[in-house]
């Protein structure tokens, strides 16, 4: 890479929107794993019934409806820091509350209550992700948008990294109190971020009335010219690497059959920072790209990345592919992904930000959420190798739509 964008990259984290997004992805996915996985953790070393840790994921149903509350958050604005800002010191504040009482409760003793304080963290967390979603998309010019979702990224994937491996770790030692107290006063990034972030430059005035901020964030994007396409874009974009990893662990270990301890060292070393890194790359490659042409390439990529997975089938149990397949999945699926938040970004009208993200990325995960079944009635039918070709095709719509919409997407 030239140095003139080695020097230009290095100086991401000296611009101060940039190194606010870091921070924000950062407090956006700390939580996370602490009302979900890390918390699952807790309550099986404590001896909790598996019936009872089966319905505690639920309490993840919050992240999934978020857009339902997000026109409340578009509408109404706190009377200090900003129209986002305001939102996301409130919901941050709340957060390390919550983050504290948890780790307070006794998860064998107390399990309604634990319950009812992981579904409040989890409300919480996912309205500080309407708003920070939000402000990104407020705060950041065209030409930053790569970079900011690589960033975000890199952010969000630590975070999870400090609450989940980390916080395990820690646990292990300190005791499950004591690793909680600390994920509270990791809030504090957050905390620091939002009181340090710039307001965005250009203003938007809030809906008037609740009803405004409920239809006109769809009217408006309805009635753009191209709004259908986009929306099947959004639907499909990332359909093909949805199919690739719904079932990968499944076919790690039963397909080839390497075992466990083999599958989470790949999968949770090799993999997070592979995403981590195709985030950062992408990012940095956005920057010349720009829009339309990176959708277009990373798409690609991360469409026929599952032909590694084709090549692990037919040869077997060979440890080097697995990493490779592993990594360049991961890689280009980080790719992809800041590609696809920076479309996101791009789409929203920054009046309606919170609203029209939060119904955007819902849209966008409707892939995810559905490819499971269907991918285990595939691999019954067809075997692993036809299945993950099926995945590679499955890519191709989305890509054919990045091409019809080069104009437009050239524009944004």
């Amino acid at each position: 890479m030239p140095v003139f964008h080695i020097r230009q990259h290095l100086q991401w984290l000296s611009n101060r929107r940039l190194r606010a997004v870091l921070l924000l992805g950062f407090s956006s996915g700390l939580p996370l794993a602490l009302c979900g996985a890390t918390l699952q953790a807790w309550m099986a070393t404590e001896g909790v019934s598996i019936k009872t840790i089966g319905l505690l994921t639920l309490v993840g149903i919050p992240y999934t409806w978020k857009f339902v509350w997000a026109p409340f958050m578009d509408r109404f604005v706190m009377p200090f820091l900003g129209r986002r800002r305001g939102w996301m010191l409130v919901t941050q504040l709340i957060l390390a509350c919550l983050i504290l009482l948890l780790g307070s409760l006794s998860v064998r003793e107390q399990p309604l209550l634990v319950a009812l304080t992981a579904l409040a963290l989890a409300f919480v967390s996912a309205s500080q992700d309407i708003v920070i979603d939000a402000y990104r998309t407020d705060v950041l010019p065209a030409a930053e948008r790569g970079p900011g979702a690589g960033l975000t990224v890199l952010g969000y994937r630590l975070a999870m990294l400090s609450s989940g491996a980390m916080a395990l770790v820690l646990a292990s030692v300190w005791g499950w109190p004591a690793t909680y107290d600390l994920m509270a006063a990791l809030m504090g990034v957050g905390l620091y971020a939002t009181l340090s972030a710039p307001e965005p430059a250009l203003q938007s005035v809030p809906p008037l009335t609740l009803r405004d901020a409920v239809l006109l964030p769809l009217q408006e994007f309805l009635a753009r010219p191209q709004a259908w396409a986009f929306l099947g874009l959004i639907v499909l974009y990332k359909l093909g690497d949805a199919f690739a990893g719904s079932l990968t662990t499944a076919f790690l270990i039963q397909g080839v059959g390497f075992g466990i301890a083999e599958v989470g060292t790949v999968n949770k070393g090799v993999g997070l920072f592979a995403t981590i890194g195709g985030a950062i790359l992408g990012g940095v490659l956005m920057v010349r790209w720009r829009l339309y042409r990176s959708l277009l390439w990373f798409g690609v990529l991360q469409g026929v990345s599952a032909l590694s997975f084709v090549w692990l089938a037919g040869a077997g149990h060979r440890f080097e592919l697995m990493v490779l397949a592993v990594f360049l999945e991961n890689l280009t699926s980080g790719m992809g992904t800041a590609a696809f938040t920076a479309l996101l970004m791009a789409l929203c009208n920054t009046r309606f930000s919170a609203t029209q993200f939060a119904l955007l990325s819902a849209l966008s995960a409707m892939g995810r959420v559905y490819v499971g079944p269907l991918s285990g009635i595939l691999v019954a039918s067809l075997g692993w190798p036809l299945f993950f070709l099926f995945a590679v095709a499955a890519a191709f719509p989305g890509i054919w739509l990045v091409w019809r919409q080069r104009q437009a997407l050239a524009a944004l």
